[in-house]
């Protein structure tokens, strides 16, 4: 069992610096690309994940391994990149990490905003002493059931609402930060870890993932006027909701609002961790609870011609935050890359348990502790993608589209499209947003950039390939498949 105490005193009255802590929280949060908060970006606003870096360890390069929820998470929580245990997304069959803190005597929940790839179906509640998807928590009437399953008509609801409600609010003296429909499961999410936290004795891991961050972005009207320098209109939040929802053309005024939206809805997010840190503190156990916090993946603003995460392996996709706080260390930044492999065998190492041999990734811990750099290896990321880029459903297996596989060192992304044969090349140090491919015509140092990266694919694959053909997907209860369907992926 885990006995680490973290900082506190010891027996002869001196202050014990051991920074190793007790609990760990692991926040995850959908769809939240690097450069959405101000550790990445100074211009934004999201001052509790700003406080979080400023006193723990910011990973300037952090990775997702693939471009959706079900992509990443296998390695987020498994440290196994997806379709190398089956061939099918999920992580059944998969050494969860959950599981490996259960058998160490801690005590575990976890609780997902009804993300219905988070769930038991996947795999996901394995090792958890507490789960709790919230897919099915929407309320026994035709009405509640129709809006969890309609999220973009429960957004259109709280967006043409929100004005009575601010006034309402203003007459009653309450503050507008509760939206006037829980759309996100936010709440529910921040209810039930409070709960855990405040019931259970050290020590715990506790993960929580949100979904304020993904289509269609819903926030409180006071994050909004946080996060933007003019007023933007109920009407203009409702035009960007409709055209985007009908598939119609995006103008700059549009997409601007979108991107408003979706940094008041990181705001939001923000705020509520800011409710679960002042849990831990109220419940005595901040000083001895370590927190980790990492987007799954990113989110496209028609960088390349889209929005929302569509199968893409660029920057506003794969580069994500990841911020590892822990009490008793000094605030430090590392520029080496890292892949989210690396979460699950850093918080078995903060717990002071051996990890699972079949994990892919290694500790960060010792760049945490004493600022010693991992290794800076390529990170390889992958998607699937089907004839057409905007085609749904999300793949599940393999045989669901082309197999694009990503390379990425410090200064070059190597993109491969496996199946079709084609390649692309971006010198990122020159060419940040990966719009000028230099595949065709390299110069010396490109072609040498791939002879250096195209192996990794290639070894990548092999692996991939050599995989257990389990059934990919088996038959899903009517409430996931709803839930699914909401979020836009049928």
């Amino acid at each position: 069992m885990n006995t680490a105490t973290g900082t506190g005193t010891d027996s002869d009255g001196d202050v014990d610096t051991d920074p190793t802590p007790a609990n760990v929280v692991l926040i995850t949060i959908d769809s939240l690309r690097a450069d959405a908060i101000g550790a990445y970006d100074e211009t934004r606003h999201t001052p509790v994940m700003d406080s979080l870096a400023d006193r723990g360890t910011v990973f300037d390069r952090a990775f997702a391994t693939g471009n959706w929820t079900p992509f990443s998470f296998p390695s987020m929580l498994a440290s196994r990149p997806v379709f190398t245990d089956t061939s099918g997304i999920g992580i059944t069959g998969s050494p969860a990490l959950a599981s490996a803190l259960s058998d160490a005597d801690i005590s575990t929940a976890g609780f997902n905003a009804a993300n219905g790839f988070l769930t038991s179906h996947w795999g996901y509640d394995d090792g958890f002493d507490e789960f709790e998807p919230f897919v099915a928590s929407v309320g026994s009437s035709i009405y509640s059931r129709y809006l969890a399953t309609h999220p973009t008509v429960e957004a259109w609801l709280q967006l043409a609402a929100s004005p009575i409600r601010r006034i309402g609010s203003k007459l009653r003296g309450e503050t507008d930060d509760r939206p006037f429909l829980d759309t996100s499961r936010m709440f529910d999410v921040e209810h039930a870890a409070t709960s855990f936290i405040e019931e259970t004795d050290d020590p715990f891991f506790l993960w929580v993932h949100y979904m304020d961050a993904h289509t269609p972005y819903v926030p409180a009207p006071r994050y909004i006027r946080e996060v933007s320098s003019g007023i933007l209109g109920t009407h203009r939040m409702l035009s960007a909701h409709t055209r985007t929802g009908l598939g119609l053309g995006v103008s700059e005024r549009t997409l601007k609002d979108l991107r408003t939206l979706y940094q008041a809805a990181v705001r939001q997010i923000d705020a509520s961790i800011g409710r679960l840190l002042e849990t831990l503190s109220d419940s005595g156990v901040d000083d001895r609870t370590a927190v980790v916090l990492a987007g799954d993946h990113g989110e496209e603003f028609q960088e390349h011609g889209h929005l929302a995460h569509y199968p893409k392996l660029y920057d506003e996709l794969i580069r994500v935050p990841l911020i590892v706080d822990v009490p008793g260390t000094p605030a430090r930044r590392i520029d080496t890359q890292v892949g989210l492999d690396a979460i699950p065998p850093t918080i078995v190492d903060l717990f002071g348990v051996a990890p699972d041999t079949e994990w892919t990734g290694e500790t960060l811990v010792p760049g945490v502790l004493d600022g010693t750099p991992p290794a800076d290896d390529p990170v390889v990321s992958v998607t699937v993608r089907g004839e057409k880029v905007t085609s749904q459903p999300i793949p599940r297996s393999l045989a669901d589209g082309d197999l694009l596989v990503s390379v990425r060192d410090r200064d070059w992304t190597y993109i491969e499209n496996v199946d079709a044969g084609t390649r692309e090349l971006y010198h990122r140090p020159s060419d940040p947003t990966q719009q000028d491919d230099q595949s065709v015509d390299p110069t010396a140092e490109g072609r040498r950039a791939i002879e250096r990266l195209s192996p990794y694919v290639e070894g990548h694959v092999a692996v991939l390939r050599d995989r257990d053909e389990a059934a990919v997907d088996a038959e899903m209860d009517e409430e996931l498949e709803a839930r699914l369907e909401a979020l836009g992926y049928r």
